[in-house]
């Protein structure tokens, strides 16, 4: 077994410990927490497993690392607090771990991360002889290695188009909703997400990826960015009132643009409400989606529904997200020390857990 430390107990971290411990080879070694109300507590607790894990959690960073886990699922934020999160990252690779995150999106392309960033990470990494993988659902598996597997099934590809299509109301962390993208707020605000170079900052990792596995030149990464009022006052089941005039909806693309041409595109639609720029694209049902279009011949379109069991699909794309990180343990550690990307981590099947919920469960009420 595996030993394992979910590092943040937010929505990311809740679904490692879930991930951790319905995975057959990884066994949930410690979970690492900030606030002091969450100390103590059993992880089974933190992570809304349904019972005890006989974890209790801690603050105490030097203690859990001086155990020596053999991974780290680094699940602490690192939207507002990029540096600390680097930090946290560089100390958990110097002790040999396998460290997987979502958290620092310049490294999801780690090729093309700025120094700053990379060369600590490859320094820890030769020092401790651990290893690091950055990804997520989007930017993640749902802009690198679907558009790229499906890409395969054409005779011909013309342009290829990844979209997230999402109610924020749904998303729950309302700060980044209100303040880091605008949601509500006067059509004046300058959102941090949407601000001039933030869009490819995030993203343009992933159109770089794409170019790569297709083997094509990029002359340049272009954005572009639209945001429409709400028409009314609308009110949402989690996040309160927005006012009729502020920011309702926002539709982004980051573009590689090929031959003078956008033929590689992360687009985004983003609502607070469905009422809001219904002339945008829209998910099949329900709150969101991701979809991968392939223009050529054939033209294909896959769509992607996560939902959780709440019936949540912003926490259901999270679990994805979650999913392909947890998933890529084993891997990495018989790789070997290393900073890896999507293109070098292979999405692998659920190995050793078809029904093993289900079993699990009988074993419980038995």
């Amino acid at each position: 077994m595996i030993t394992a430390c979910v590092w943040g107990t937010g929505n990311i971290g809740q679904l490692a410990i879930r991930a951790v411990d319905a995975h057959p080879r990884l066994a949930l070694s410690s979970v690492l927490v900030h606030g002091p109300d969450k100390v103590g507590r059993d992880a089974g607790d933190l992570g809304n497993v349904g019972r005890a894990l006989g974890v209790a959690a801690t603050d105490d960073i030097d203690a859990v690392l001086a155990t020596r886990p053999q991974a780290i699922i680094y699940a602490a934020s690192g939207d507002i607090r990029p540096d600390e999160a680097l930090a946290d990252i560089v100390r958990a690779l110097g002790t040999g771990a396998v460290v997987v995150t979502p958290a620092l999106y310049a490294l999801y392309d780690q090729r093309n991360a700025p120094p700053e960033m990379r060369d600590p990470v490859l320094a820890a990494i030769a020092e401790g002889g651990g290893s690091l993988f950055v990804s997520g659902v989007d930017p993640g598996w749902g802009n690198d290695v679907l558009p790229l597997l499906v890409s395969g099934l054409g005779s011909t590809v013309d342009v290829v188009r990844c979209q997230e299509i999402f109610d924020y109301s749904t998303y729950d962390q309302p700060d980044s909703v209100r303040y880091l993208v605008g949601m509500g707020q006067p059509m004046d605000y300058d959102a941090p997400m949407l601000a001039a170079t933030v869009p490819t900052m995030v993203w343009g990792g992933q159109v770089r990826l794409i170019a790569r596995g297709l083997e094509v030149e990029l002359d340049e990464i272009r954005e572009t960015v639209e945001r429409l009022p709400l028409d009314e006052t609308v009110s949402t089941a989690s996040m309160g009132e927005f006012e009729k005039g502020t920011q309702g909806a926002v539709r982004f693309e980051v573009q590689g643009i090929v031959g003078g041409e956008p033929l590689i595109v992360v687009e985004h639609v983003t609502r607070i409400h469905p009422s809001c720029a219904p002339h945008w694209p829209t998910p099949p049902d329900g709150d969101g989606a991701h979809r991968v279009i392939i223009e050529g011949d054939p033209r294909i379109e896959v769509t992607v529904e996560a939902t959780d069991k709440a019936g949540n699909r912003a926490a259901g794309g999270n679990a994805t997200a979650v999913g392909r990180l947890v998933g890529a343990i084993e891997w990495l550690i018989e790789a070997g020390p290393g900073l890896y990307d999507a293109l070098d981590v292979p999405l692998r099947p659920a190995t050793g857990k078809l029904g093993a919920a289900t079993t699990a469960q009988e074993g419980v009420t038995a």
